[in-house]
């Protein structure tokens, strides 16, 4: 990897900016200052700026609280993608959404360039828990919760069993462990009840971070990640 395109995904700047850092001799590697940007990182060692280590992480997570109105996506002709809420030097790292939330659906969305651990989390037989909180359009009867919660067809296909904890009589939490084409919303459909509101609230094992407003973000900590492994073992 040249080292411009690496110094600036490490510090988050675009490709010219690292360039002029390179030029300026702000960039050090293995002690010296290096004022070439084609030459390659990996020859080095240890780079550094400012006196602090750059190093760059080789696969990237990120928590967002996905918007309505914008889709999972990592390109769209029409529409707005969850990655054009995120700046340059992150969509180059080629992030993808791992799984998808739907159009007018708001909530946690994990974004990586990990396919492996995408594919995983996404795998019907780890049966990773996917929570969301939902406004219904008629009250919820435990009857219905119950034939929820055993499984329902929701058009030629029988949902797994999953659990329902309701808040108030329009209001519920549903955990599924699937994640069909707008399963939660055909699932109510199946009771006769229809979903006015969704929002994804946990994630494999981790729970939103209720300090991020509708588009924004943040990258997981090692914690959370080692949760996420956890889960998927």
């Amino acid at each position: 990897m040249r080292l411009d395109k690496y110094v600036a995904d490490v510090l988050g700047v675009t490709r010219s900016e690292a360039r002029t850092l390179i030029r300026k001799g702000k960039i050090f590697a293995d002690g010296a200052p290096v004022t070439e940007p084609g030459v390659k990182a990996e020859t080095f060692s240890e780079i550094t700026s400012s006196g602090e280590r750059l190093d760059r992480e080789e696969f990237i997570y990120i928590m967002m609280n996905k918007p309505s109105g914008v889709v999972s996506a990592t390109e769209d002709s029409r529409d707005k993608t969850v990655l054009e809420l995120l700046p340059d030097n992150l969509r180059r790292r080629g992030l993808f959404p791992a799984g998808r939330l739907d159009k007018d659906s708001e909530g946690f969305l994990l974004l990586t360039n990990d396919g492996q651990l995408a594919h995983n989390v996404l795998s019907p037989k780890k049966k990773v828990g996917k929570k969301y909180f939902v406004d219904l359009a008629c009250p919820l009867e435990q009857n219905k919760i119950d034939i929820l919660e055993k499984g329902v067809d929701i058009g030629g296909y029988t949902t797994q069993p999953c659990k329902v904890e309701l808040i108030g009589d329009l209001s519920a939490y549903i955990t599924i462990t699937e994640g069909k084409f707008h399963q939660v919303k055909r699932m109510f459909e199946a009771i006769g009840n229809r979903v006015l509101y969704l929002k994804r609230v946990s994630f494999a094992g981790l729970e939103l971070d209720e300090g991020l407003l509708p588009g924004e973000y943040r990258q997981l900590c090692t914690k959370e990640i080692t949760k996420i492994l956890r889960t998927i073992q």
